[in-house]
């Protein structure tokens, strides 16, 4: 369960880097991305261990992912030009 709950924050941190690199200019600030990233994943991965039960880390992680990944898009801002498309018309 340690295991788990370690590799899942250490995945919620590298996937909150690692859109912060890509997507700077959607994102607020990086004081916000990253705890959101990590904090996402322990908490997939706390459902999915919950519904589960243990002995499928897999899957407890693959269940970080997805809710890490959720909760990140939840931060993203459209970019200008789409918005001044949705505006315009």
């Amino acid at each position: 369960m340690l295991l788990e709950a370690l590799g899942s924050a250490l995945l919620g941190m590298a996937l909150a880097w690692a859109a912060e690199l890509r997507l700077p200019h959607r994102l607020p600030s990086r004081t916000l991305v990253l705890p959101t990233g990590i904090a996402g994943a322990l908490f997939g991965a706390f459902v999915t261990h919950s519904s589960l039960g243990p002995g499928h880390v897999i899957a407890t992680l693959a269940g970080a992912l997805v809710m890490a990944v959720a909760l990140l898009s939840l931060l993203l801002r459209p970019t200008r030009g789409r918005a001044r498309q949705l505006t315009a018309n």
